[in-house]
């Protein structure tokens, strides 16, 4: 018998998650099936999208359900299988839920090679965060070298990579970040050409004053006004790539929308949501040349991992929204 820790969804959230939203419960796991294995799950990502699913309003996915395991990501190892796809002491990677150990159908698994790099990483750098940069700056926004691309959240796990990504391609990277450490990273460290802090305000003409010609893609991962305040620096042909909007995820009435939308008319320039499960089928491109690129040092890959047990999962998610966490967020089992 295995029991295992299970953080469940008690009531929808209005505004920010607290502890009234979570019930932390121990629940004995079901014998295995036919196909099914048992993880111990040694890592747990926290993304800005879980905001979305507390809501009761179908997305992309479906919203959890009050009194389900709440979704998450997770790496961790099998301690017991009936499945020919996975052996005992594989590491795997695939939705587990905030647990410290789950039955899950093998085939929702995926390998993970902790000698191509850790943990964190398979959860950062080579997972969602790392898919979503890659397929949103190459697939969707159409970055040409030599053409200057502004990132918003771009000290976040998603942006950051974004931004490597577009430095090695031969463009101008300009990222938007929160506080003078984090704008010091990205240009520092990850090779960004110039850095904005956003709490400095007036962000249009911060890269205004940088790029005077104007950009011509813009990775969002705001929303609000910063997303109001790129819309003003475009260049004619401008491409946007709409991956998040963690500046309205909390707010408790609808956000406006964006005032100089006209902007796109009048750049002839376009704006385009993407969801990364879209390309499902084109995973293993990705994964290979991220790999490659954090084996040469081209491809920076930084987490903030918290210790704890999933009980400290509520409190772990609430970095997200008040810049707590660099690079890519996760709590260790």
């Amino acid at each position: 018998m295995t029991v295992a820790r299970q953080v469940r969804l008690r009531a929808r959230p209005v505004g920010l998650p607290d502890a009234g939203t979570w019930d932390v419960v121990d629940t004995e796991l079901p014998a295995l099936g036919d196909g099914e294995v048992l993880v111990r799950v040694t890592h747990l990502s926290l993304d800005p999208a879980m905001r979305g699913w507390l809501n009761d309003v179908r997305s992309y996915v479906p919203p959890v359900g009050v009194g389900e395991v709440m979704r998450a990501f997770g790496v961790g190892t099998v301690l017991a299988s009936r499945s020919p796809e996975h052996a005992v002491g594989d590491a795997v990677s695939g939705i587990t839920g905030v647990a410290d150990h789950a039955v899950l159908r093998g085939s929702d698994l995926s390998p993970v090679d902790l000698a191509v790099a850790s943990a964190p990483t398979w959860l950062g750098a080579l997972s969602m965060p790392g898919l979503t940069a890659w397929f949103g700056l190459f697939d969707v926004a159409r970055a040409r070298p030599g053409e200057t691309v502004l990132v918003s959240g771009a000290a976040g796990a998603v942006g950051s990579v974004v931004g490597q990504l577009a430095t090695a391609h031969g463009c101008r990277v300009i990222g938007i970040a929160g506080g003078p450490e984090k704008t010091r990273w990205l240009t520092d460290e990850l090779g960004f050409d110039a850095a904005i802090d956003y709490r400095e305000g007036a962000v249009h003409r911060a890269v205004r004053a940088i790029a005077p010609e104007g950009v011509d893609v813009y990775f969002d991962n705001v929303g609000g006004e910063v997303l109001d305040s790129a819309l003003r620096t475009l260049r004619r042909g401008a491409r946007i790539a709409l991956c998040g909007a963690i500046s309205t995820y909390n707010a408790t009435e609808p956000a406006p929308g964006p005032a100089h939308y006209m902007s796109l008319l009048v750049n002839r320039a376009s704006m385009t949501g993407f969801v990364v499960f879209d390309y499902e089928d084109r995973y293993p491109e990705a994964i290979a040349d991220l790999s490659a690129r954090l084996r040469d040092g081209s491809l920076v890959a930084r987490e903030t991992v918290v210790r704890g047990g999933v009980d400290a999962f509520g409190d772990t998610l609430l970095m997200l929204f008040d810049g707590g966490n660099t690079g890519k967020l996760v709590l260790e089992l």
